[in-house]
């Protein structure tokens, strides 16, 4: 099965989402945040996941961020017990760098396009025909391909380290994003061989939908993800990790904003600049039924009713071999000492 298929295959199995009135959600909310005191645990949840799940997580002394600052704050939490709002292989690097604690996840079966189309055997297999080459790879992906690299990178350090790597004559392998790929090469020119990943999500925007809304909004800025195509990224104003695009936000004079990300982000962002206009970038599924514009379908599966059984749900423990731990945490570990 080649990883499209994967994918696809993936996506048929997304069920779908509850929908809640305003007491139910109050009920849930009040319940999961008595069972979070209860189990002694911290809710850590990712920008891309529901508004309701950011909110929860604010108001009980959570953490709402990208994959490396959960992972940190999860690490550095006095809590032994993590629940993770996001997909899977960021509950495998909460465990990963707190193997002592309990990591729990919403959704067991919340993953990523990149993780699922960059499988360990074949990347591995693909390593070894470079052996000369560092191998960086992208937070968004398994915990054995994390053992098997030598540096792990969040889109908000990849340029950085990439460069450092490059200044001391490194030749990179770079997995899974092509597209966040192709930007690194760009603005490094380090000797890069990419892996041929992307994001569902991000693949989706286009350039001709941004053109379309600056025409109606021409003084508005425009702000991408470096996992968007080449094409998008070349009309961005600002290209940023989560945290970069939401600091552009704050800085930028503009008071219109056309945001090429997952629109999750909006709720951190809107607080972030509550005058400022947010518009949704246009994706490929305008006019459309689709299951990726502008919003991860996995992310989406970390609901309130889902979030309300996770410490009943014994799938939703994070379970990973110590051996392969302390084969990931080491490339992991560079990363955080790299951003400090």
């Amino acid at each position: 099965m080649d990883h499209a298929a994967v994918i696809e295959h993936q996506l048929k199995k997304i069920p779908l989402l509850t929908q809640l009135n305003e007491l139910d959600k109050k009920t849930l909310f009040e319940t999961i945040a008595a069972d979070l005191k209860a189990h002694r645990a911290v809710l850590v949840a990712h920008y891309y996941t529901e508004p309701e799940i950011q909110a929860l997580a604010e108001a009980t002394g959570g953490y709402v961020a990208d994959s490396l600052e959960m992972a940190r704050f999860g690490r550095q939490h006095s809590a032994q017990t993590i629940v993770v709002a996001g997909v899977k292989f960021m509950g495998e690097t909460a465990k990963i760098l707190s193997p002592e604690k309990r990591v729990l996840l919403v959704q067991s079966e919340a993953t990523c396009s990149l993780d699922l189309g960059c499988p360990i055997d074949e990347f591995s297999a693909f390593c070894d025909q470079y052996p000369d080459r560092t191998v960086v790879v992208y937070a968004n992906t398994s915990a054995a391909v994390k053992a098997r690299a030598d540096w792990v990178v969040t889109s908000s350090i990849a340029v950085d380290v990439i460069e450092y790597l490059a200044d001391q004559g490194k030749k990179i392998i770079w997995a899974p994003d092509k597209h966040l790929g192709r930007y690194i090469q760009q603005k490094t020119q380090a000797d890069m061989i990419l892996w041929e990943g992307a994001c569902i999500v991000h693949e989706e925007f286009k350039a001709r939908g941004i053109l379309q809304v600056k025409q109606v909004y021409p003084n508005a800025a425009v702000l991408v993800h470096p996992e968007s195509p080449a094409a998008v990224l070349a009309l961005a104003d600002v290209i940023g990790s989560t945290s970069q695009l939401i600091r552009a936000a704050q800085t930028l004079p503009n008071q219109q904003l056309i945001v090429a990300t997952d629109r999750g982000i909006f709720y951190k962002m809107q607080q972030a600049v509550p005058n400022k206009l947010l518009l949704e970038a246009p994706t490929a599924g305008e006019g459309a039924t689709c299951r990726s514009c502008a919003h991860c379908p996995w992310m989406a599966m970390n609901d309130l009713v889902a979030l309300s059984q996770v410490f009943a749900n014994p799938m939703s423990e994070v379970l990973i071999d110590s051996d392969l731990i302390g084969r990931a945490v080491t490339p992991l570990q560079r990363m955080l000492d790299f951003k400090q």
